[in-house]
């Protein structure tokens, strides 16, 4: 329970604070406590990969791009806090039909939890990794390699992009 108070504190942290460095810091704190939810559920691989790939990796780049980024040109546009106050609203109904939907689905489920016959079932069929590896591969081989693609073009898109740049700056 206090996992899920850090998360959902930590959250509305980030969108709220006004300085991207607290809002990149909170951010880590949310991600770190989902972390610790997945070990309470017996997915310490899952855990893992949390804190390594996005608690360590994504939010490093996420640190240089903000120390990158001229932070003095925002807050200048007078129309974009009237479009920050209508993105808002909407988020903000968005934020509770997403909360009614689970809070009606969560009814007449039993709670959430690794159960003794679960646990057993999933050391017998190769422990976490194994089914993750089972499931990804079997079943979702094709969107696994098309994410990779996509994520090399865009990587190459943007190398080029910026050496296009400085090619026109000189």
């Amino acid at each position: 329970m206090l996992l899920a108070a850090v998360t959902v504190l930590g959250a509305i942290g980030v969108i709220t604070r006004k300085n991207p460095v607290h809002s990149a810091l909170l951010l880590i704190a949310t991600l770190m406590s989902v972390a610790g939810i997945y070990v309470l559920l017996e997915a310490e691989f899952l855990a893992a990969v949390q804190v390594l790939v996005y608690a360590g990796g994504v939010m490093v780049l996420f640190l240089f791009v903000i120390m990158l980024v001229d932070l003095e040109q925002r807050g200048k546009d007078a129309g974009a806090r009237k479009k920050l106050s209508r993105g808002a609203v909407a988020g903000g109904i968005v934020l509770t039909l997403v909360f009614l939907c689970v809070l009606l689905s969560t009814f007449g489920m039993e709670p959430l939890g690794a159960s003794a016959a679960g646990s057993e079932a999933l050391r017998a069929g190769g422990g976490n990794l194994g089914s993750i590896a089972l499931v990804m591969f079997r079943y979702y081989l094709l969107p696994f390699e098309l994410a990779s693609v996509l994520l090399l073009v865009a990587m190459v898109g943007g190398d080029r992009s910026r050496a296009l740049q400085a090619v026109r700056d000189r």
